[in-house]
């Protein structure tokens, strides 16, 4: 005999449902809130009061509770807020507070507008704890955009910043391309890791002496580059350069044994003239080789002047032919 639905499926007892809704809450970490805008009294459910790290039912005063922002999140929050209550479209964001004990946390917010006769009176919706999601993108996008032998950046983050200068969007004084000079002897003489060894020391040699640089990055094997900061002038560009060429021939110590890496840089200086931006990384790129014809160890800066006598086709030929220390670069101050 059919007897229809199954009426302990069909009729749920509402503390029942309460009870799941809570539970639901408490295992996404988030909860629901409401402000309603007449006098801002702030309405919370025990979810919330742990997200900020407050005893449940401790009294709530906005303006207190903004303050436990940190300034971005509170500045974009605030601007939200109003274009919501302008519009009277909702906005979510992820923010980041700290709790009255210290704690920084990442909160997303999703917000709604509840209107009566055309005008907003409240406020409603969830905050729910992404803290643990942030640090886990912040992980993934660490491993994508570093270098896990040296922790540098990596050539994909090399190439980026490259075209957002070639762009405009970011400055810098001068681009530095360096090879190191006897590396494959202490990777193939004493093995990998010697030579991995070698290539952090030289990683950490690099961020003690360019420690203010827009970037520096591992582009593979013993190349790297670095973008020094906008604020430097030509002959402080070539000072640091020649603090580099100091610092990497310095001696190493590997496997028991004092070696010397060396290496050679190249580099050439932003310029904004207004017309086709250069081809930044084939000017280091001569530089670069004009200091290991020069003898390795050297430091060469592109000369643009000599690149216009010599013809746009020259750069084109610096690698095939090898130039030595007369090609369109000049020496920065003697390394040494």
């Amino acid at each position: 005999m059919d007897r229809g639905p199954d009426p302990l499926g069909a009729h749920v007892p509402l503390g029942v449902h309460k009870r799941l809704h809570e539970q639901a809450l408490r295992l996404a970490r988030m909860g629901a809130w409401e402000c309603d805008l007449a006098d801002e009294r702030l309405i919370w459910t025990d979810g919330v009061y742990d997200l900020f790290g407050l005893s449940v039912g401790a009294p709530l005063r906005r303006g207190a509770i903004v303050d436990l922002y940190a300034d971005a999140s509170r500045r974009e929050m605030e601007a939200m807020r109003a274009a919501a209550l302008r519009t009277g479209q909702g906005f979510s964001l992820d923010a980041e507070i700290r709790t009255p004990r210290g704690e920084c946390r990442w909160i997303r917010i999703a917000a709604d507008v509840a209107c009566e006769q055309g005008r907003a009176v409240r406020l409603f919706g969830y905050k729910q704890d992404v803290t643990a999601e942030r640090a886990a993108w912040a992980r993934l996008r660490a491993r994508a955009e570093h270098d896990p032998l040296t922790g540098l950046a990596n050539r994909g983050v090399f190439e980026a910043r490259s075209r957002e200068l070639a762009s405009g969007l970011i400055g810098a004084s001068a681009l530095v391309l360096i090879d190191l000079d006897h590396f494959k002897a202490i990777n193939d003489g004493l093995g990998h890791a010697a030579g991995d060894a070698c290539l952090r020391e030289v990683a950490r040699r690099l961020a003690r002496t360019f420690e203010d640089a827009v970037l520096i990055a591992r582009l593979g094997g013993d190349e790297f580059a670095v973008l020094l900061p906008a604020s430097l002038g030509p002959a402080q560009v070539a000072e640091r350069l020649t603090r580099a060429s100091r610092a990497l021939a310095r001696p190493l110590a590997l496997s028991g044994r004092c070696l010397r890496a060396g290496a050679s840089m190249g580099a050439t200086l932003v310029r904004r003239s207004g017309g086709p931006a250069p081809d930044l990384f084939a000017e280091a790129d001569a530089a670069l080789y004009a200091a290991k014809a020069a003898g390795r160890n050297t430091v060469r800066i592109f000369d643009p002047a000599a690149q216009a006598a010599r013809g746009p086709e020259h750069l084109l030929r610096v690698r095939a032919a090898g130039l030595a220390g007369t090609g369109p670069a000049q020496s920065a101050p003697s390394t040494g």
